[in-house]
């Protein structure tokens, strides 16, 4: 089954001359098997008269074309197809009752597409584009199961879907009011006052929608969608900008929903979707290609084996080398010259406080900040970068920032490649910049789409490039690890440490995925204090001093898997868990 996409955004017909018609050898001996489209001037690629030679693929001076093999047993599982040369997704998958179902995989394979199908929205049509589709045809190319009689319940509408959408930072945007008034609008189950405590924002509820943090944010979403009477709740990323305590706390309240109605999960956080799931769905492919979603398996295999890039009942390879967890090794960081010192800072903030003691950041250093919300990281990283005063105390103001804000709010309505251009100048085109971090991050893949289609991960890919690209002493870069998958998330931590060590500058990195801080972190900047009311900054410390003490505050530990080296969250009060915790070993660096 041979499968050919036209990136659309990428195709610029008025820029070439038509390389792939011109080039394509059966279009040579007299076939139509590329045909110009008279109004867009954008080619159609007939599947069945293309030989898979691949010429079209790199005489296309756009990077507009994939054309792919697959295997031919998939052509019964497709599910839906947008157009001639669009997007295709093969298979669903399957709300469970009693049991929290995740969905692990890239960004841009059609988890959307999957949500739309199954609460209804979208009528899949099997891969006829041009015909009508209808809930029958679709039921009955089903084995009989719970996917079977879950889409009978959607055609006949018995379903009902709450959705938490992935990007809550642009909430501010869409709604305005305060925090209390919007929950109560949505209270269908009667839950106001129980969900609000146990999701800690029962002291929000006076604050206007745009005041709040990411955090804050993420919690408010996920209230307005759980208060929501309704069969099945997707739940897109639900971890972002959360602390581990937190995430911990969601996991909690999906678990007990998990009991009375279906719940699908998608989640980027390794740690957390193990310890959240109890079945996962692995989703493969091409981004903007197509997407294949695997059956449900046990969350640690489903886990492991998405890592290590091999599907062994698909006989698969979905990656070319693994993701590999190495056992963790002190970095021993030759302290530089100081590039930012501070010392005896105060900032208030309303009723908030924020204090921190002497600290630096050196050349070549990476410094992770962690903590719980609410206790003044973003504070902290604003006046280094200059965007708060500070009402006492002291910073050295002597080097150059850049500064990557945790939401990213973007007006412009032009393409990446001139956002890249108007930031970073000619400098991102060529060199070691290019290759270690512009291509590293996908970035190169990005750059005819529009600044306003770009999905939450693709933003942050490209905020992270331009926030790396500027010239500077100190590069601070608040929750770089929000909507990346975990392939993502490994090349973006990656590309921050090879920048920093490179070319001796220093960085400071809010994150919540812990083991991201761990991958790019030489030190740690520990925040403790009570959210929204005050919070202090010690350290930086060493990376395992500072990670345990950052994990006994939350009172949290983590092992190592056996196969895949992957941190795990111990069960509470299970025996590894008590074991660590009296050793004062909260982030175990052997399985």
């Amino acid at each position: 089954m041979r499968v050919a996409v036209l990136k659309v955004d990428n195709c610029q017909p008025k820029k070439c001359n038509d390389e792939c018609h011109a080039f394509c050898p059966p279009v040579r001996n007299g076939q139509e098997c590329i045909v110009m489209d008279t109004k867009t001037g954008k080619p159609h690629i007939s599947e069945s008269l293309c030989i898979g030679c691949g010429i079209c693929i790199n005489k296309c001076p756009h990077d507009a074309l994939i054309i792919e093999q697959l295997p031919e047993e998939l052509e019964t599982d497709m599910i839906h197809r947008y157009s001639m040369n669009g997007f295709r997704l093969f298979r669903l998958p399957t709300p469970s009752k009693d049991q929290v179902v995740g969905i692990l995989g890239p960004n841009g394979m059609g988890k959307s597409t999957a949500f739309n199908a199954l609460s209804g929205r979208l009528v899949p049509n099997l891969g006829d584009w041009k015909g009508e589709a209808d809930w029958d045809s679709v039921i009955a190319t089903l084995p009989r199961g719970e996917l079977r009689d879950f889409l009978v319940e959607v055609k006949e509408g018995r379903i009902s879907v709450a959705v938490k959408p992935q990007n809550v930072d642009r909430l501010p945007q869409r709604v305005k009011g305060k925090v209390g008034d919007l929950l109560r609008k949505v209270d269908e189950r009667g839950l106001f006052d129980e969900l609000t405590v146990a999701l800690g924002i029962d002291h929000l509820l006076e604050r206007e929608i745009g005041q709040l943090s990411g955090g804050e944010l993420q919690r408010m979403a996920m209230g307005a969608t759980l208060l929501r009477d309704a069969d099945v709740y997707f739940l897109d990323e639900p971890s972002s900008y959360l602390d581990i305590h937190e995430r911990m706390r969601i996991v909690r309240i999906v678990q007990k929903l998990a009991a009375e109605r279906r719940v699908i999960v998608i989640e980027h956080d390794l740690a957390v979707l193990d310890v959240l799931a109890d079945l996962v769905h692995i989703v493969y492919g091409t981004k903007g290609a197509f997407g294949i979603f695997t059956p449900a398996r046990a969350t640690r295999t489903a886990i492991n084996a998405y890592l290590d890039g091999f599907l062994p009942e698909q006989n698969v390879r979905i990656r070319d080398k693994p993701i590999a967890f190495l056992g963790h090794r002190d970095r021993k960081v030759e302290a530089g010259a100081p590039v930012v010192s501070w010392g005896d800072l105060e900032k208030q903030l309303g009723s908030f406080k924020l204090e921190a003691g002497e600290g630096a950041v050196h050349r070549a250093e990476v410094v992770g900040v962690v903590g719980p919300n609410g206790t003044g990281k973003s504070t902290m990283i604003k006046i280094l970068a200059g965007e708060h005063e500070y009402d006492a105390g002291w910073v050295s103001d002597d080097a150059k920032i850049s500064y990557k804000p945790q939401h990213l709010d973007l007006d412009m309505d032009g393409t990446v490649q001139l956002w890249l251009d108007s930031e970073l100048g000619p400098r991102w085109r060529s060199g070691e910049f290019n290759v270690n971090v512009i291509r590293a991050l996908g970035v190169d893949q990005l750059l005819p789409k529009r600044v306003r289609k770009l999905s939450g991960g693709e933003r942050q890919c490209v905020a992270i490039a331009i926030c790396l690209g500027r010239e500077a002493d100190v590069y601070l870069l608040d929750e770089p690890s929000a909507h990346l998958d975990a392939s993502a998330r490994m090349e973006a931590a990656k590309a921050i440490r090879r920048t920093m060590e490179t070319n001796e500058k220093a960085a400071f990195v809010i994150d919540h995925d812990v083991y991201f801080i761990d991958i790019v972190s030489d030190s740690l900047l520990v925040f403790e204090g009570e959210g929204g009311v005050h919070g202090r900054a010690e350290g930086p410390f060493e990376l395992r001093e500072g990670m345990n003490r950052f994990l006994s505050g939350v009172n949290i530990t983590f092992r190592r898997d056996h196969e895949s080296k992957r941190p795990r969250i111990n069960k509470s009060e299970s025996r590894k868990d008590r074991e660590q915790r009296n050793a004062g070993d909260y982030y175990s660096y052997s399985a």
